[in-house]
């Protein structure tokens, strides 16, 4: 789609329609990059081709060479269900996000046949003349043209943060962006295989970081496969040495390797789909997969004003001129704005309100966020000289003689939050030598007068701060604005009267390390706040263990985006911010924030639930292998991991609620569920099977007779192990429902959820198993033994005595008590025991929040 704009410069003509015609058939137009997010291939590589995934294909492949392919179909059946599942689930959502992420991407001013039009990337071709400005990211590779004191930040290429001047002949490379000034470039490699396209396609990657839930999820499989690799090494020991055969030690390994719990992160990944999914419809598009659940972690928020806060919607307050009349202050801000080569919000504000006539223009220093003001140099009546507008204190050092009225004005106009610039002049013609950071002011100036700016408080605002202060999440408003009028502001959304501030130039003085880290601990505000300042800010606060979101809008904001742990961005903010964000707020409007936060409690809670379920059984299977050998065959592990893993894990998911999260390690807290759950199913396992083997092995030592001694072993011990496979199996029933208790009595080893669901899980589950054991051809798929009614009647019942076990252990806290541990539910929200609030950090005592 073409949009005019406006005419172009008269010495830019640009490309005609034909030659543009020409040259994309030529094979010369743009090729959309890599998507920053997984491609159909590597969703299904990822999700079928890992480590323990090939491992059992390679065990399932060598069960099929020794001519036992039921064992082998059915040791990989359930893996296969996972995947197919995890799939489509994953492209299911991928083409919804990226449906809408079409809307988000950022559009191309281009010159063609004089005149500026407003193109899709994909509709550039080799010799396009781009147009940039402040906030623009340059997306093909090209040269410039022509350059109004335009700043490059390359970082995302270099690494290196300084901004870098760019003039007539300089490369521009795809991944920069501006950041002042303007400009215009011929693009000359518009092909996604560009070197600086290459390097840029990882950009995103180097922004991931795993969340709170992955490291710790990382670490349990770490110590399972640990475990499975201990215990294959001794099964297969014993195996040789007992003279099995290798038919029997690769049943064994297939057995043990099922312990790893494949299909954990498979879950996990399909959380995050699903709550990517559910935020698209509500107005936020997740860019980083893991964003909604790292956003539940954050417990301190880093906020912009402007932009943010504010609409950015800004209008002229008023004015007050310094020696001359308010027509002319006017009249001489309408040309200062008008004369520059790009416009801001600000400056935008300035010509609404007074309009303004171009002058032609020696030297033009567009604002930058580290100096905090701008200035053009124009030698022609009658606005000969330099002209500076930014903010009071930095131009104060410059000044010849002040007002008397200026500074009362400048106060009163920052305690009613709004934003004030100090227009001033100095004759000086001669053209400046620097137009960068490193800009200087002549002196002495003449201040002109000052103007005050207003902007509209978002609506959400006082809701979203509400939100965050009762959820123990303690905001930080970070910005380039004056200190006093950012808190003013802030104060309006009902932000804390009592909240320390500090600005830019007050925390540049402080050298020692220690103090400038109790400062930023304890500031709430911070004004007149440079683009390197910001970043360090959440770079300290990150180093002191918080978890840092930040959102912005600007290309200011870009540097301290790229080092919170979570980045938020606007949809009407700069290309530049909402390429480096994880989630992009697509209407500009908090109001979202709340419902992602809510998402990300749904998908920690789903986890913890599968992970309890997970290492329990992961731990009671390897404390029975340990004790008494392989007991089950590949067809009963597959049954076991089908019934107890790979159902309740995707339904756990999907059901999940969201609530509250204790602040802390999710280990801990598992360690409490998991430990005397395995420990109990493996103490009473080992009992159910006892009764079945101990008459066994009596009658054994009484019979001689070698055929009823073969039967004894061949029949009777198999049985008995199936009876204690049963008792697993509801067992394992019972777990299900203490993950997501109903109701209080089932509440011991988590909180009470009130969701009937997955107690209506557990009950099929219990059915599904009993068709299987009773229906014949069911029965020969999986190798089970018929089971006596009354044998299964014993297991059932062991079950129940185990439950009330299980239960009054985890309410009394014998282990956390014999441990030394405080990991009890009551930690979590016991409604049997007042739970303390976990959920606010422990903040420093100034601090202005909380």
């Amino acid at each position: 789609m073409v949009q005019t704009v406006d005419p172009a410069p008269a010495t830019l003509q640009g490309l005609s329609a034909a030659e543009v015609a020409q040259r994309r058939a030529q094979g010369q137009g743009y090729v959309t990059p890599p998507d920053a997010g997984r491609s159909y291939r590597q969703i299904i590589r990822d999700n079928l081709l890992t480590f323990i995934n090939n491992l059992l294909f390679g065990l399932g492949l060598v069960l099929v060479l020794l001519g036992r392919p039921v064992d082998a179909l059915l040791s990989v059946g359930v893996i296969l269900v996972n995947v197919a599942v995890g799939i489509f689930q994953e492209i299911r959502a991928k083409r919804l996000l990226d449906q809408i992420a079409l809307l988000n991407r950022p559009k191309v001013v281009v010159v063609r046949e004089g005149q500026e039009q407003q193109i899709e990337p994909e509709e550039l071709v080799i010799g396009d003349v781009i147009r940039i400005g402040a906030g623009d990211q340059v997306i093909v590779d090209g040269s410039v043209l022509s350059s109004s004191a335009m700043e490059m930040d390359e970082s995302l290429l270099t690494g290196e943060s300084d901004l870098i001047k760019k003039q007539a002949g300089d490369p521009l490379y795809s991944g920069s962006f501006c950041v002042n000034g303007s400009g215009f470039f011929v693009a000359e490699s518009v092909g996604a295989n560009s070197l600086a396209g290459q390097i840029m396609a990882g950009a995103k990657a180097e922004r991931k970081r795993l969340t709170p839930l992955q490291q710790e999820v990382n670490i349990a499989l770490r110590v399972i496969l640990v475990v499975a690799l201990v215990i294959a090494i001794i099964i297969t020991v014993e195996t040789v040495v007992t003279g099995g055969t290798f038919s029997r030690i690769i049943e064994n390994l297939v057995v043990v390797v099922g312990l790893v719990p494949n299909t954990l992160f498979l879950a996990i990944v399909v959380a995050y789909s699903l709550g990517a999914v559910r935020l698209a419809g509500k107005g936020a598009l997740v860019q980083q997969s893991n964003a909604i659940e790292s956003l539940s972690n954050v417990d301190t928020f880093c906020v912009d004003k402007t932009g943010t806060l504010t609409t950015n919607r800004m209008q002229v307050h008023a004015i007050h001129p310094f020696g001359i009349d308010d027509a002319t202050l006017g009249t001489l801000l309408g040309d200062f704005v008008v004369s520059f080569g790009s416009m801001n919000k600000t400056s935008e504000a300035i010509q609404r309100a007074y309009g303004g006539t171009p002058r032609p223009v020696i030297t033009e220093i567009p604002f930058s966020s580290a100096r905090k003001w701008s200035a053009v140099i124009v030698d022609e009546a009658p606005m000969r000289g330099m002209y500076v507008l930014g903010a009071p204190e930095m131009l104060r050092g410059a000044l010849g003689s002040v007002p008397a009225a200026m500074q009362p004005q400048i106060d009163a106009a920052a305690a009613e939050g709004l934003r004030v610039l100090l227009f001033a002049h100095h004759p000086d013609v001669a053209p400046a030598s620097e137009t960068g950071d490193a800009a200087h002011l002549p002196t002495p100036l003449t201040p002109l007068g000052i103007v005050s700016i207003s902007d509209e408080l978002r609506p959400e605002a006082r809701t979203i701060l509400t939100t965050f202060r009762e959820s123990g999440v303690e905001v930080k408003i970070i910005s380039g604005d004056n200190p006093v009028t950012v808190k003013a502001l802030a104060m309006q959304a009902g932000f804390d009267p009592e909240a320390q501030i500090i600005s830019g130039p007050e925390l540049e003085q402080i050298a020692d390390e220690d103090k400038f880290t109790r400062t930023i601990m304890q500031t709430s505000v911070f004004g007149r706040i440079t683009p390197q300042q910001k970043e360090q800010i959440v770079r300290t606060l990150r180093s002191q263990g918080r978890y840092v979101a930040m959102t912005g809008d600007g290309v200011n904001d870009v540097l301290s985006l790229k080092q919170a742990d979570l980045a938020i961005a606007m949809q009407s903010g700069s290309q530049a911010t909402r390429s480096v964000a994880d989630i992009v707020l697509l209407n500009d409007s908090f109001a979202v924030i709340p419902e992602a936060v809510q998402e990300g409690q749904r998908i920690i809670n789903g986890m913890l639930d599968i992970l309890s379920l997970f290492l329990a059984r992961v731990f009671y299977t390897a404390l029975l292998l340990l004790s008494i050998g392989v007991f089950m065959s590949v067809r009963q592990s597959a049954l076991i991991a089908l019934l107890a893993g790979g159902l309740p894990s995707f339904a756990l998911a999907y059901w999940a609620r969201p609530g509250r999260i204790p602040r802390g390690k999710l280990l801990p807290r598992l360690f409490h569920f998991v430990v005397p759950a395995a420990l109990l199913v493996a103490l009473f396992g080992i009992l159910v099977l006892g009764v079945y083997v101990f008459p066994v092995y009596q009658a054994l030592e009484q019979v001689t007779d070698e055929a009823v001694r073969e039967q004894l072993i061949t029949q009777q011990l198999p049985y008995a192990a199936m009876v204690m496979f049963c008792f697993l199996i509801f067992a394992t029933s019972f777990l299900i429902v203490f993950v997501e208790p109903p109701t209080p009595f089932w509440v011991g080893g988590t909180v009470l959820a009130g969701d009937w669901r997955p107690t209506l899980l557990a009950v099929a589950t219990v059915v599904i198993f009993g068709l299987i054991l009773y229906v014949p051809p069911f029965r020969a798929i999986y190798d089970l033994p018929f089971v006596q009614p009354q044998d299964l009647a014993i297991a059932f019942m062991a079950s129940v005595v185990w439950m009330f076990t299980v239960r009054w252990v985890w309410r009394m806290r014998v282990l956390d008590r014999m441990l030394g541990f405080n990991l009890s539910p009551q930690s979590q929200g016991d409604p049997l025991v007042p739970a303390p609030d976990y959920a606010a950090p422990e903040q420093p005592a100034a601090a202005g929040q909380g």
